[in-house]
C-alpha cells in the first residue's frame, strides 16, 4: 500500500489517518501536508494509526513533535491505534523524552589558583625530571663499568649525526657572528682610535662566551629537538615497549649512546666555532678597521690568553649533557598522539636554551670568582 495521509475536518475536530508505510522515508511526505492545514478553530486533532504499517522510531518521533505542538496551542490530540508494535514504539519514545542540560557557566579561575595549579605542574614537571635523571646516572654507571658494555658503533653514528653534519651551519653561522659582532664595535672603536683593541674583545668575548653558547643554541635547535622526535616517534610506534619486551633497556639502547655522543662532539664543534667567529672578526678588521692579518694575529698571541679558550671549550661537555638529556626526557614524554610530538619537541628546544643560558651564567659567575 502506497503510503497516504487522509485529512478531514468535522466542525473544530480534525482527523489525521495514515495509511500505508509509516516510517523514515515517507515522513517528509506527510510533514509536508501537515504544514499547510489550519488549525486556527480547530479544538481537537485524532491521530489514526489503525491502517499504518512499518511503523519506526522517526515516524513516533514525528507524532510526539506533532503533539507537543498541538498541545502547546492548547488543542487536545487523541491517538488511535490498536497495534502492540506501534503503541510499543510511541511510548518508548515518550519515555526517552531528552531533558536539556543548562550549559555550565565557566568560573574565572582566581590568581592565587592560577599560580597553585602551575606551581604544582612544574613541581610534578621537576619531580619527574629527577626521576629520568636518576634512572639515567644509575644506568650510566653500569654502563660505563666494562669497556665491553660501552656501544662504540652507536655513539659513532650519533656523533657523524649529531657533529658531523652539524658542522656546516655551526661554521656559518659562528663566522656570521663574528662578522656582526666586530663590525658594530669597529664603528665605535673608529671614534675614539682604538682599532687594535678590537683584537682583545672578539678573542676573549669569542672563546668564553659567544662561541660555546651560539653553538650550544644551534646543537639545542637542531640535534636536541632530533632526540625528542625521534624517541617521541619511537614512544608512539611502541618500539620502546617493544625493546622492553624483548630484555634491552632503552636507557642503554638509545639514550646513553646520544648523550656520550654530543658530549665528546660539542667541545670539536666549539673550536670550529672559535676559529670561525675570529676569521669573521678578521675580515672585518681588514676590511674597516684596516688591520692586517699579520697585525691582527701578533696581538692575539700577546693579549689572548689560552685559559680563555680552554674556558669555553670545558664548558662544552656540560652544554651537550643538559641539550641531550632534555631533548631525550622530551621524547620519553611524548604521549600517544602526534600533536604531543610537535609540543615536546618545541619544548625541548626552549628548555634547553633556558639550561644552557642558565649553566653559561653559572660558569662565568664561578670563573670569575675564581679569577680564571
Amino acid at each position: 500500500m502506497e503510503p497516504l495521509l487522509n485529512i478531514s475536518s468535522f466542525d473544530d475536530k480534525l482527523s489525521f489517518e495514515f495509511r500505508g508505510e509509516f516510517n523514515l522515508y515517507t515522513i517528509s511526505s506527510y510533514e509536508k501536508q501537515v504544514l499547510n492545514v489550519d488549525f486556527k478553530f480547530v479544538k481537537k486533532v485524532e491521530v489514526n494509526l489503525y491502517k499504518s504499517k512499518l511503523f519506526d522510531t522517526a515516524a513516533a518521533l514525528f507524532i510526539e513533535d506533532l503533539k507537543k505542538k498541538m498541545t502547546s496551542k492548547g488543542i487536545k490530540v487523541d491517538i488511535l491505534c490498536s497495534n502492540k508494535d506501534t503503541l510499543g514504539t510511541l511510548k518508548l519514545v515518550q519515555n526517552q523524552n531528552p531533558h536539556l542540560l543548562p550549559i555550565p557557566k565557566i568560573e574565572k579561575q582566581s590568581f592565587v589558583y592560577s599560580v597553585g595549579k602551575s606551581a604544582y605542574s612544574n613541581y610534578l614537571g621537576f619531580i619527574s625530571f629527577m626521576a629520568f635523571m636518576g634512572k639515567l646516572f644509575a644506568t650510566k654507571m653500569i654502563y660505563l663499568k666494562k669497556l665491553k658494555n660501552i656501544r662504540y658503533k652507536e655513539i659513532a653514528f650519533e656523533i657523524n649525526e649529531s657533529a658531523v653534519r652539524a658542522l656546516g651551519i655551526v661554521a656559518l653561522t659562528s663566522f656570521l657572528i663574528g662578522l656582526v659582532v666586530a663590525y658594530q664595535s669597529a664603528f665605535q672603536l673608529k671614534i675614539y682610535g682604538a682599532n687594535i683593541f678590537i683584537v682583545d674583545m672578539l678573542g676573549i668575548s669569542i672563546f668564553r662566551e659567544l662561541a660555546p653558547l651560539i653553538t650550544a643554541i644551534v646543537i639545542a635547535g637542531r640535534s636536541g629537538s632530533a632526540f625528542a622526535a625521534q624517541i617521541g616517534a619511537m614512544k608512539i610506534t611502541q618500539e620502546l615497549d617493544a625493546m622492553k619486551t624483548m630484555g634491552f633497556d632503552p636507557y642503554v639502547f638509545l639514550v646513553l649512546p646520544r648523550i656520550i655522543a654530543l658530549m665528546i662532539a660539542m667541545p670539536i664543534l666549539i673550536f670550529v666555532s672559535d676559529m670561525m667567529g675570529i676569521i669573521g672578526g678578521m675580515v672585518v678588521s681588514n676590511i674597516s678597521l684596516h688591520i692586517s692579518v699579520n697585525m691582527f694575529l701578533d696581538r692575539f698571541g700577546e693579549v689572548v690568553a689560552a685559559k680563555h679558550f680552554f674556558v669555553g671549550i670545558v664548558k662544552g661537555p656540560f652544554f651537550a649533557f643538559l641539550i641531550a638529556s632534555i631533548g631525550i626526557y622530551r621524547g620519553m614524554m611524548v604521549k600517544d598522539d602526534t600533536q604531543s610530538i610537535g609540543f615536546n619537541t618545541t619544548k625541548s628546544v626552549v628548555e634547553s636554551i633556558f639550561a644552557v643560558i642558565v649553566c653559561d651564567a653559572v660558569f662565568s659567575i664561578a670563573f670569575t670568582n675564581l679569577g680564571i
